[in-house]
């Protein structure tokens, strides 16, 4: 059968119709993968801005405050108030050794830092150098706190980020320099930037840190403290030994060593564990989400390739008329399909990538990038093996029916 040039020109406005088509058609495969690509770079972005808030706090940590008792116990009626004192330090080192750390702290709040001209509000925090092991520092200027200011009760501070700004509104290193708090002045050490969202008894930012001692004989504290800080030995699994301090504390202040609300013991392990359940939960759903929508877009593909096969059907028969094989005919069709789909989805990884970026250009503090929301290169290269895989799916079955095209049938369509 001869093919004059009118049906040459036909055959031709239809395959760029059909492609045209094809095209816009792949744009569910593009938003398939635009939205895997966010999904994941967001999702990761957002567990590293959780994290931040946790950021340099021991995950085998608990915390040990005092409350009015609710149980009545040994001839004291509920709601008794009581305080730990530093012995208590020293109790639970000897009565629970699989604690590794213990370190008491005391605060005061409403307190203003007075440097020249400049003022800022500040809450003071007293505590002890293995406090760092607990909370750990992000010192940007100087030093944290040591044993010799301890021991010899210096007048010496860390400053918060907050505080140091407030004080010095034009930067640079203020250690060695004086700060008056409540007219009494203490020479600064060091600076603390560190923003996490755990904060004990007050913002670690408006925090001015001084040794313990120290702020017990400047406020005639006596020996009590606030609050204790405590880590496990590795291996130790902090919920265990809960009951075992909470009876030390109550014991030596004789509470009812069942009252978990008169001696508070938070444990921060609980914390961690339903952050890290949580974010399973969020991948879990990213993945499915972001598959679904890509597996979506390929059926769209896929039932648009049979569209196009149907209307190629005189075209596909006569090339098996003149020695097409199958085979060639296979490998056209699932060809289209990998294109479309391919242009697509690395249209859709290119935009989802700019998105990200501008996310994290959005989150830096600083000039310092608070949260990575940018995927790395094997996950992209991972999405861009999905859509092909998609692409191989979507032409498998147009190309099915394109090879069970006859070329008589073909002609007599014609």
């Amino acid at each position: 059968m001869r093919i004059d040039i009118d049906t040459y020109r036909e055959i031709i406005d239809t395959l760029t119709r059909n492609k045209s088509r094809s095209f816009l058609t792949g744009f569910g495969v593009y938003w398939g993968v635009f939205m895997l690509i966010a999904l994941i770079g967001g999702g990761q972005g957002l567990k590293e801005l959780l994290n931040r808030n946790f950021e340099g706090f021991a995950t085998n940590a608990a915390i040990v405050w005092a409350q009015p008792t609710t149980k009545p116990y040994k001839g004291f009626r509920k709601g008794r108030q009581w305080t730990m004192v530093y012995k208590d330090v020293q109790r639970m080192k000897e009565q629970v050794p699989e604690l590794d750390v213990v370190t008491p702290q005391v605060s005061r709040w409403g307190n203003t830092a007075v440097v020249g001209d400049h003022k800022s509000s500040c809450n003071m925090s007293g505590v002890s150098p293995d406090y760092s092991k607990v909370m750990e520092p992000k010192m940007f200027y100087g030093r944290y706190l040591n044993d010799m200011d301890m021991q010899q009760r210096r007048k010496v501070c860390v400053l918060g980020k907050k505080v140091y700004k407030d004080l010095f509104p034009n930067g640079g290193d203020p250690c060695g320099k004086m700060v008056r708090i409540d007219s009494v002045y203490y020479r600064i050490v060091g600076v603390d930037y560190k923003t996490g969202g755990i904060n004990l008894n007050g913002s670690s930012e408006e925090a001015v840190t001084v040794p313990i001692t120290l702020m017990q004989q400047t406020y005639n504290m006596g020996d009590q403290i606030h609050i204790l800080c405590v880590t496990a030995k590795q291996g130790v699994t902090m919920s265990t030994i809960t009951d075992k301090m909470r009876r030390v504390i109550a014991r030596a202040h004789t509470i009812d060593p069942t009252d978990e609300q008169g001696v508070m013991v938070f444990n921060t392990e609980v914390l961690f564990q339903l952050l890290d359940n949580l974010f399973r939960g969020v991948n879990f759903l990213i993945w499915l989400v972001g598959l679904g929508t890509l597996l979506a877009g390929a059926i769209g593909v896929s039932n648009i390739m049979m569209v196009t096969v149907r209307e190629r059907t005189t075209e596909i028969g006569i090339r098996r008329a003149i020695g097409a094989t199958p085979r060639m005919i296979l490998s056209q069709i699932i060809s289209e399909s990998i294109v479309l789909t391919l242009v697509a989805g690395m249209s859709g990884i290119l935009f989802g990538v700019l998105i990200l970026q501008m996310l994290e250009l959005a989150n830096t503090e600083d000039g310092i990038i608070t949260a990575h929301f940018q995927v790395n290169f094997w996950t992209a290269i991972f999405a861009a093996l999905v859509v092909s895989l998609m692409g191989v799916l979507a032409g498998l079955a147009p190309a099915a029916r394109a090879m069970s095209i006859k070329p008589v049938d073909a002609m007599r369509d014609e």
